[in-house]
Parts: C-alpha cells; sequence; structure tokens
C-alpha cells in the first residue's frame, strides 16, 4: 500500500548555513547515514528519508533551525557533499538540489547509471514525473523549487522536494518513496509535509480516478469550450478530501515546553547518567565536555535506532547541538567536534569488524526508552543551563562566539 506518514506546517526562513556549521552537517550527516546503512541497509534509509518527522529531526539533531522549511534544503546539500566520496561504498547516492541544481538531476542520473548500470531512463522519467504531479497535478498554491533524488545502486529511490508559498510565507514539502509507489497518479505520496490551506485540488487521490477518466473524456467529446459551460451549470460541493495526520511546526523560533515531549527528554538525560559511564568511560575523562557529549550521542542514537512515532517532537532533538539562531541555544561546537569524532570512530571499527562501540550507542537508545518514567529538569531550566555553560562549550550561532556575545553584554551592563 502506499503509505502517508502525515503532514507539517514549515515556516520560511531566510539566511544561510555558516561556513563552519555547513561542513559539521555534512561531516554529521553523512556518519549517521553510514550508522543507519550498517546496522539496517540501504532500504531503511530511504525509508527514513521518506518519513517526514524523521527528516525534520535528522535537520535539528545536525544544528539547524528545528522548525524551519530550511532543513530540507541544509540535508539535502549536506549529504550530498558529506557521502559525494563514499557513494560507491556505500551504494546511495543524492542527485538535484535546489534551483537550477535540481534541473541537473536527470543529467545526474543518466551519468550514474553509466557506471552503476541502473536504469537512468526510468529513473529519469521517475524523476520528471514527481516534479510534475507535485506542481501540476496537486494544485496547492506551493511553486516547487527544489527537488532531491536519492537512489540506490539497485534503482530504489526517495524523492524530497519543496514548495514555497511566498505570500504566506510557507513551504511545503512533498515525500515519495519507490517501495510504497505502487501507481504515479493514485496517491503516490509518502508523505506531505506543509500547512493546510483549506480546500486543494489533489488529482492523485484514488477517489479522484472517475474524475481524472471523466476530464480525458469530456475534453475529446465536448472541447474546453462546452467543458467550462458544464462547469458554471453544476450545482453543490464536492465531497471534502481526507486529511492526513500533520504536526504542526509552528511560527515562533524559540523551543517551548509545549514543543518538547519531556517524559522522552528526561529518559535521554538518565540514560545518558547511567549507560554513558559503562561505555563512555574515556569520552568522560574530557573536562567540562564528556558527559555534556554522551548527552548528545544518545539524541543521535535515537536518530539511527528510533522508530517513526519517537520524531512527533523534532524540537527535543535540537538538545543534541543546539541551532544555528542560537535557539534553543548556541551551537556547542566542542560537544559537536566530540560527537562527531565518537560516531567515526565507531564506524570505522564497524568497517573492520568491532561493532562494540555502534553496539554502544544502540544500547544508549534502549535504556534511553526505558528511562521514560523518571522526572528531571525542566524544558526551561535545562535550556538555560545550556546557555549558562555555551561559553565554555565554545558556543557559537550566526551572531558569533556566545563568550564575546556574553562579555559585550556584561561590559553594557557595568
Amino acid at each position: 500500500m502506499v503509505k502517508r506518514t502525515g503532514s507539517a506546517d514549515l515556516p520560511l526562513h531566510g539566511g544561510r548555513v555558516p561556513a563552519w556549521l555547513g561542513v559539521r552537517m555534512a561531516t554529521l550527516g553523512a556518519v549517521i547515514t553510514e550508522a543507519i546503512v550498517h546496522h539496517y541497509g540501504r532500504d531503511a534509509f530511504l525509508e527514513r528519508l521518506a518519513h517526514p518527522f524523521w527528516f525534520q529531526s535528522f535537520g535539528a539533531v545536525m544544528g539547524m533551525d528545528w522548525h524551519s522549511s530550511g532543513i530540507t534544503t541544509s540535508v539535502i546539500g549536506a549529504l550530498k557533499r558529506g557521502l559525494g566520496s563514499r557513494q560507491d561504498e556505500l551504494g546511495l547516492y543524492v542527485c538535484g538540489g535546489r534551483g537550477q541544481q535540481s534541473r541537473k538531476t536527470p543529467d545526474e542520473l543518466r551519468s550514474l547509471a553509466e557506471r552503476t548500470g541502473f536504469d537512468g531512463e526510468r529513473l529519469t522519467r521517475v524523476s520528471r514525473l514527481v516534479a510534475k504531479v507535485d506542481s501540476a497535478a496537486v494544485q496547492d498554491g506551493f511553486d516547487l523549487y527544489l527537488h532531491g533524488f536519492f537512489v540506490t545502486v539497485d534503482g530504489k529511490w526517495t524523492v524530497v522536494q519543496q514548495g514555497m508559498n511566498g505570500d504566506k510565507k510557507q513551504a511545503r514539502r512533498y515525500h515519495w518513496h519507490s517501495q510504497a509507489v505502487q501507481d504515479f497518479v493514485e496517491e503516490p505520496h509518502s508523505a506531505i509535509d506543509g500547512p493546510e490551506q483549506g480546500e486543494i485540488v489533489n488529482l492523485t487521490d484514488r477517489r479522484a480516478a472517475t474524475s481524472r477518466h471523466g476530464q480525458l473524456s469530456l475534453l475529446a467529446e465536448l472541447g474546453p469550450d462546452r467543458i467550462i459551460g458544464e462547469f458554471e451549470a453544476l450545482q453543490g460541493d464536492a465531497p471534502a478530501q481526507g486529511t492526513l495526520p500533520h504536526l504542526i511546526m509552528p511560527a515562533h523560533h524559540d523551543v517551548r515546553p509545549k514543543d518538547v515531549f519531556a517524559r522522552r527528554l528526561h529518559g535521554t538525560l538518565a540514560a545518558a547518567a547511567e549507560r554513558g559511564p559503562l561505555d563512555f568511560s574515556e569520552l568522560l575523562l574530557v573536562p567540562g565536555v564528556g558527559a555534556r557529549t554522551v548527552r548528545s550521542l544518545a539524541m543521535v542514537a535515537e536518530v539511527v535506532h528510533g522508530a517513526p512515532y519517537r520524531f512527533a517532537d523534532p524540537a527535543r532533538f535540537s538538545f543534541a547541538h543546539g541551532g544555528k539562531d542560537r535557539h534553543p541555544f548556541p551551537v556547542p561546537l566542542k560537544v559537536y567536534d566530540q560527537t562527531i569524532r565518537v560516531l567515526k570512530s565507531a564506524v570505522e571499527r564497524a568497517k573492520l569488524g568491532s561493532d562494540e562501540k555502534l553496539g554502544a550507542l544502540k544500547r544508549l537508545d534502549d535504556q534511553a526508552r526505558r528511562l521514560e518514567h523518571v522526572s528531571g529538569p525542566s524544558v526551561d531550566s535545562f535550556i538555560a543551563t545550556e546557555r549558562l555553560a555555551s561559553p565554555i562549550l565554545d558556543g557559537r550561532s550566526v551572531f558569533g562566539w556566545e563568550r564575546d556575545l556574553q562579555a559585550a553584554k556584561k561590559r553594557g551592563t557595568s
């Protein structure tokens, strides 16, 4: 069956990903991808990409704005850069992107087909068709501007594309997955992310099959002028289309208690405190950073291992490495870099046949789920603690180094 996993409201945000974060996102995104492929295989990674809640959480754990449409562009770009030299090894390729990059997708697919042997013309047709469906068959007021095509060496694929409505300052993201598609023009989407805009025209709904065939017959029999006359004579309302469950991504940029499932956050913190000393003892010898890094690793571990229902609150994953715009707190570069080092080491050892370190991450995730009944700090107090510690953790945002900002603030109040 075709999977529809939900929708979400995505506010449009301007700005760019700073270079100091973009490099790290590419590295962390690639190593998380490798961990997923090692544990579960390429197909499982495609399935995760096709899940809109996981996709948003993936971007949040990498330090992007947890609720905004910018996650789509940054995640696709980070994976394209980060996996570049490893794509043949993984058998996983990233094509397309934003703007002009999206229009290069067919050429990229044909080039890959010559190297890998999959059917490039078929996949090129897929790329064009899904773009056409989301821009023409689903008329929801959003103009497509981004098209990311993820494909494996055996020809399986996921497409993530996004449209924007400039007047409403909102975006809608569309997810497609080859394993879910039976018919390109009858409920083909794995999911649609974006704000509800009232009534839309969706000719891909299975209930529209009669309409699709009828339109072709009317056009052949009556011609366009007669169709207009018949339409104006129609009375009554069309039956409402079903709606998908959707994750509402709020307009506010700050992370608020209502944006986070506190019990899951408490489970993560408790697991880092209890399981961390057993599996990451050498990490905890690093003053002021080790214990904090284990907490980030626990959140990354959930992105690798978590079930779909675990990602209904993407804001929680921004607590791993903060956000580039200082929400919920500045990106702690010491923690971020140490997270990357631990994960890279774990993946490299796994390639050599030792799963000990990757197994430690799995145990950390398992423990977090078992400890969700424990109490812990409030969301607000957790954020306050992180901001207080930010200078010693090399906290950084698009506004600058946190130690400099806090020093300037003190000078201004003295």
